[in-house]
């Protein structure tokens, strides 16, 4: 082998070792998905860890809440960028104030001396049934739309219920609360409202032509809010939910 082709050889061996032993530097940097090794871990009761394709209004919606609300409390300047993995809190804070047990003034008072009526305190006490317990504690709601339902609601397909109409009937809050949203950010809902109307309850109305209320509105019982129409549906229609701690319950139930 003449002294040319050596010296070639050798080259060649060269590069290859190098390329071998720094491979890694050759080729673009691997992208590393931080919530990989923390996604399984269980969170603390009132947080969230955030999932790929979440958005800050769709985590609000299920857990009952505020998107501005949940924004101011984990510090986020920006609702729109938030971190796949990340934690944050969806419920708010306990509150300090003291709790004033209202069983416990009533046991204060003295004890009615009035001799008992053998008969009445004989009588056996009659039970409400469950489902008037469910409706005294709950919320009594109106209908948002006089129109017919044509959707009823089912867990696992329809979160509400639809409610048919004309482009333009009145839609209206289906009870006193607060707006804490009126845009059409979140995909599927179109123009939307969301009424909350204690820590426990709010209500969705979607599909809207237009919006006659902003967020930040307190809103009446049966004040018109917005009208009806068919944004990101197929049909003019009100989709009309109820959010109970953020889990969607049939509105049929509360209504009269």
């Amino acid at each position: 082998m003449n002294s040319t082709r050596l010296t070639l050889l050798v080259l060649l061996i060269t590069l290859s070792a190098i390329q071998y032993g720094c491979g890694t530097r050759l080729g673009p940097a691997p992208v590393v998905d931080r919530s990989s090794g923390a996604s399984n871990e269980v969170v603390a009761p009132g947080y969230y860890r955030i999932k790929r394709g979440d958005t800050l209004l769709r985590i609000a919606l299920d857990h009952g809440q505020s998107h501005r609300e949940i924004a101011e409390w984990n510090n986020i300047s920006d609702p729109n960028v938030i971190e796949v993995g990340q934690v944050i809190r969806v419920e708010p804070t306990k509150s300090s104030k003291p709790i004033t047990s209202r069983t416990e003034v009533k046991q204060e008072k003295p004890v009615d001396k009035k001799p008992l009526n053998t008969a009445q305190s004989e009588k056996p006490i009659q039970e409400k049934p469950q489902q008037d317990l469910a409706t005294d504690t709950g919320i009594r709601l109106s209908w948002p739309s006089k129109g017919e339902v044509v959707e009823r609601f089912d867990e696992g397909k329809n979160k509400g219920i639809g409610i048919a109409g004309k482009s333009g009937d009145p839609i209206q809050s289906a009870a006193d609360g607060k707006v804490v949203y009126a845009g059409n950010s979140l995909r599927g809902y179109g123009n939307l409202v969301i009424v909350k109307h204690d820590n426990t309850y709010l209500t969705a109305y979607a599909h809207n032509r237009t919006l006659l209320v902003k967020e930040g509105d307190a809103v009446k019982k049966s004040q018109k809010i917005a009208e009806m129409g068919n944004t990101d549906s197929d049909r003019v229609k009100l989709h009309f939910e109820l959010r109970k701690n953020g889990k969607p319950v049939d509105p049929s139930a509360y209504l009269p």
